[in-house]
Formats: structure tokens, sequence, C-alpha cells
């Protein structure tokens, strides 16, 4: 199909997946928006700096940009304290702020323009309140707690009134993919945690609490191929899906697997939060680094606010309650493609050890 496509969140974990979809088809021009600069450059893609949270960034760096037929909004604003911060005002405030300014700069000079793709999340049923419905269906009524989705999707309806656009809306579970600088980035503390475990001659330990949980997982490179598929498929035009990899999980059936990459002992679960204890390894880390030739990121840059997120997803305090969405809908939409949860874990641990942001276990003692 091809065409000329603007990415928002580039160096995201969806964002990067989109662009690393459609840099492999090689029929599409793509720009890639963030804050961040890229620490390689893109094969086929011109990267720009810009500041989503600036309407004035944004009309210098945006408002030159023509003859674009897709859009892809995959940005996002958190706050340090992850988890607390989506139910505050101002986090919802700043994400309206910047799809709006993506938005509504790039709409004017892009007339040719035919789809927009948008992201949300469970969080959309209430996952972060507590219980949920199982399992959540798009034809729901919106929860009705207040919602950073719900502003832009209404100014995304608004502006989509009397054009001949269409916009789809993606609602995946916790998302698994590369990428440097993510808030919620899973598999990096999952990579960086289980690191450390090794080096220190630990076992690998499962942190979490609780009874276990069944919850879902989305690979990034699923939710890439749905939105390139979206955006020239008429089934998916103004309709929201639920994404997820097909099938469901428990840490404690996959946390096996994750020892036996990492050439590790499963030690005893222990709850124990992540966020608490790991931020005082930075220098150990560093050492790692040095002692590996990993890529020289930052500690705070590879997992941050991420040991937040893990330990929701491993059933640790604030862990989010069973959730499971329905993805009937997408499938009857004509889009079929799912992926084994933990085959994806161990594919994706392998790609952070060929970019060099964890070590092969191959090359660590025992």
């Amino acid at each position: 199909m091809g065409g000329k496509i603007v990415v928002a969140g580039a160096l995201g974990l969806v964002g990067g997946a989109v662009i690393e979809h459609l840099e492999r088809l090689g029929d599409w021009e793509i720009i890639g928006l963030s804050r961040r600069s890229p620490a390689e450059p893109g094969r086929r893609t011109r990267y720009v700096s810009v500041d989503l949270r600036d309407p004035a960034d944004c009309q210098a760096k945006l408002g030159g940009i023509t003859g674009a037929t897709h859009l892809v909004y995959a940005a996002l604003f958190e706050k340090p304290e992850l988890i607390k911060g989506w139910l505050e005002a101002d986090h919802m405030a700043i994400n309206q702020a910047m799809f709006r300014n993506f938005l509504d700069t790039l709409l004017p000079g892009n007339p040719g323009l035919s789809h927009v793709s948008l992201l949300q999340g469970a969080k959309a049923y209430g996952v972060h309140l507590g219980p949920m419905r199982v399992p959540a269906r798009e034809r729901e009524p919106r929860h009705f707690h207040p919602n950073f989705y719900w502003l832009q999707e209404d100014h995304l309806r608004q502006r989509r009134h009397g054009q001949d656009w269409r916009w789809t809306i993606f609602r995946p579970q916790a998302i698994f993919g590369f990428a440097v600088g993510s808030p919620m980035n899973v598999l990096s503390a999952l990579g960086v945690y289980a690191t450390i475990s090794r080096e220190l001659g630990w076992p690998l330990v499962f942190p979490g609490a609780g009874e276990p949980e069944v919850i879902e997982f989305t690979d990034a490179r699923l939710i890439a191929r749905a939105i390139e598929w979206a955006g020239r498929t008429e089934a998916a035009a103004d309709q929201a899906f639920n994404i997820t990899n097909g099938d469901v999980v428990l840490w404690q059936h996959v946390w096996p697997e994750v020892a036996r990459h990492f050439k590790m002992e499963v030690g005893a679960a222990h709850p124990m939060s992540l966020a608490t204890i790991m931020p005082s390894h930075a220098a150990l880390w560093a050492s790692i680094q040095r002692k590996y030739g990993l890529a020289p990121h930052r500690y705070e840059d590879i997992v941050g606010t991420a040991w937040q997120f893990a330990d929701s997803i491993f059933g640790l305090g604030t862990g989010l309650p069973r959730s499971h969405l329905s993805t009937i809908k997408l499938r009857q939409a004509g889009f079929p493609d799912c992926i084994d949860s933990a085959d994806m874990l161990i594919e994706l641990l392998e790609e952070l050890e060929r970019r060099r942001v964890i070590p092969d276990p191959k090359a660590m003692g025992s």
C-alpha cells in the first residue's frame, strides 16, 4: 500500500515497532516524532525532535509537513509516580494537550490524509481502579472515571466530523517490546533484574505476591502490524479494537522458561518491590555494562519508572487485578495475527541482547 506516515512517540514501545515494521515493508515515507533524538539514524525514517506539549514548537517543527496519508499517535506523558499519576488532573491535561497539538497542527497541511491511529489501553475499562468486567468488550459504555483516553478520543471524533479520513483506536494489555526510556517497559525491567541476579550469583526469584493471576500480554510488533492493517482496511474505519497476543499467562508458569534462557536456577518466590530495591544497583549495572561491552545507556533510561510498572504486572502491592480483553471484534474485522506469549518473551529478550542492552547469557560466567 505505502504512503507517507507521521508517527508520534517514535522512540517508544509501539511507535518504534511501527517504524521498524514499515521500514521492512519498504514502500513508506516515514517521519518519526519524539522529544529525544534516536541513538541511531533510521534506515528510511526522518526523525523530528519536537515537544508535543508546546504548541509553538509543534507549529515550528510540524507545520511544514505536507503529503501525509497516515498519522499514528503513540506518544505518552507519564509522571514520576507512575500509577498514582494516572488519576491526577495534570496528567490527563498534558496528555490531552499533546494529542491536540499533534492533530491540530498536522491536519491543515495534509488534505490527503486517509487514516489516524490512536493508542489507548486496558485503563479504558478501569483496570487500574479495581476488578473489571471479564472479558472487556469494546461495545461496553465508557467507564465513568476521568481518563485522558476519553479526552483524546472526543477530540479525534470532533476533528473527524465532515472529513474524508478515518480513525482506529487500539486497546492493548501490557505491552512488550524494545524501547529505551519507556516508562512502562516490563521487558527491560525483567532483563535487567535477571542479569543483575545472575551476576550476583542468585537464582531467578519471582518477586510477585499473592495468588497467581491470569494476565495477558501484547507484543508491540503485533500492534504495529495491526496499525498498518487498519490503515488500509475499511472494516477498521472509525472503530476501537482490543488487541492482545491471543493467549493468557501465569507468570509462575513462564518463569522457569525465562530462567532457562538466562541459564539460572529458579529460586523460591519472594515478594519484593523492584521499584524499591533495584535503583540501588545502578553502580553494579555500570560495571556489568563495562564488563560485557554493552551499549552505554543510562540505568535510569533502560528501566526508570518501569520498575513501578513491573511491580504491578508481577502482582505486587497495588498490582493490577485480573483482566481479560475480548479480541473477537478485531478477529471478525479480519485481523487474525497472534503470538505465543512465552515465545515472545524469549524472542524479545534475545533482541535486547542483540542490541547490547543486556548481555547474552552465554557470555556470562557460570
